[in-house]
């Protein structure tokens, strides 16, 4: 019997699909919804030959050498790997996997989600009213900016990005985006979108959303800068990656109204977020919500789960980021 251990609660259908493969003995797991500490984390992993790991915990060298030499996976519960010291995990043979594609939908509602609401200023609205402040309407009673038949700009215009995009029809917008690689022009008409610089980017978006991958390029690819070169009346969108965004640099352009707003759901040092950030009354700040509906979550466990399933069956996991150490 296999023995798997997983750091923190997980939707039920995960431990389902690993119970039924394998036996509910061969599961442990550290039960409370918080990142396992480390200290604990390093005797629960130990003689394990599966990890079903959360993006909050880091799976790194001393994880892996603390868990012994028969490692034979660890499967990571989200599509980001940032969390995971893939070349320590190569060097040692482990495979590492993730959940791709899945989220996807789910993502690009949440972005949309956070673009009405810091367009409208729902957020100090509800505290407005909670508060009992609202005394009577008024004509220019927290005034938002519009949505509708506004220029929407993506920055990385990968799956998530395009899903944003689609939803985009709806309010009648134009859509620029800034990209590696063009889209065919069949996908270009389909979205009504422009492939623009980033300089055009910045300069012309009424409602901007970064969606790249978190690399050395794009670290902090959103700082001082670039909020100095946008609109000021630019609602800002993140829910890709945190690093992606200089917290500091988005705070201070908010405080200033060199920027209008802004929606965020993802941070540079979660669960921490910068303090002046959180002084902001024009920005709409969610904790990492992206994926968060019961179906997506439950789907994303249960492929991480699959891939356990698979590479301890000897099998080749079907979502393989390191395929070179099978």
């Amino acid at each position: 019997m296999p023995n798997i251990f997983i750091t923190r609660h997980i939707p039920q259908a995960g431990y389902d699909r690993l119970a039924a493969a394998f036996g509910p003995d061969a599961i442990s797991s550290f039960d409370e919804d918080r990142a396992t500490p480390r200290d604990v984390l390093f005797k629960c992993v130990a003689g394990a030959d599966a990890i079903f790991a959360i993006l909050t915990e880091k799976m790194d060298a001393e994880v892996f050498d603390a868990a012994g030499p028969q490692l034979k996976v660890v499967a990571n519960m989200a599509v980001g790997y940032d969390n995971v010291d893939v070349p320590a995990a190569t060097e040692r043979g482990i495979p590492i996997t993730n959940t791709p594609g899945v989220l996807t939908e789910t993502t690009a509602d949440l972005t949309w989600a956070l673009i009405l609401a810091a367009a409208r200023r729902t957020g100090e609205a509800e505290r407005f009213v909670r508060a009992g402040n609202w005394h009577s309407w008024s004509p220019t009673l927290l005034l938002g900016v519009d949505v509708y038949d506004k220029t929407l700009g993506i920055y990385g215009m990968g799956r998530i990005g395009k899903a944003v995009a689609r939803r985009a029809a709806g309010f009648g917008m134009k859509v620029l985006y800034h990209n590696r690689t063009r889209l065919s022009t069949e996908e270009e008409q389909a979205l009504n979108a422009t492939l623009v610089d980033f300089p055009t980017l910045l300069k012309e978006s009424d409602i901007l959303s970064p969606h790249c991958p978190l690399t050395p390029d794009t670290r902090h690819a959103f700082s001082t800068n670039e909020f100095t070169a946008m609109k000021d009346s630019v609602v800002f969108i993140n829910t890709t990656r945190g690093p992606v965004v200089d917290e500091a640099a988005l705070a201070q352009a908010l405080q200033n109204h060199s920027i209008f707003s802004a929606g965020i759901d993802v941070f540079e040092e979660e669960p921490t977020i910068h303090p002046e950030l959180l002084k902001c009354e024009n920005a709409v700040l969610l904790p990492h919500l992206g994926s968060a509906s019961e179906a997506t979550r439950g789907r994303m466990a249960t492929i991480a789960a699959d891939n356990i399933i698979a590479r301890l069956n000897g099998d080749t996991p079907p979502n393989c980021i390191n395929a070179e150490v099978l």
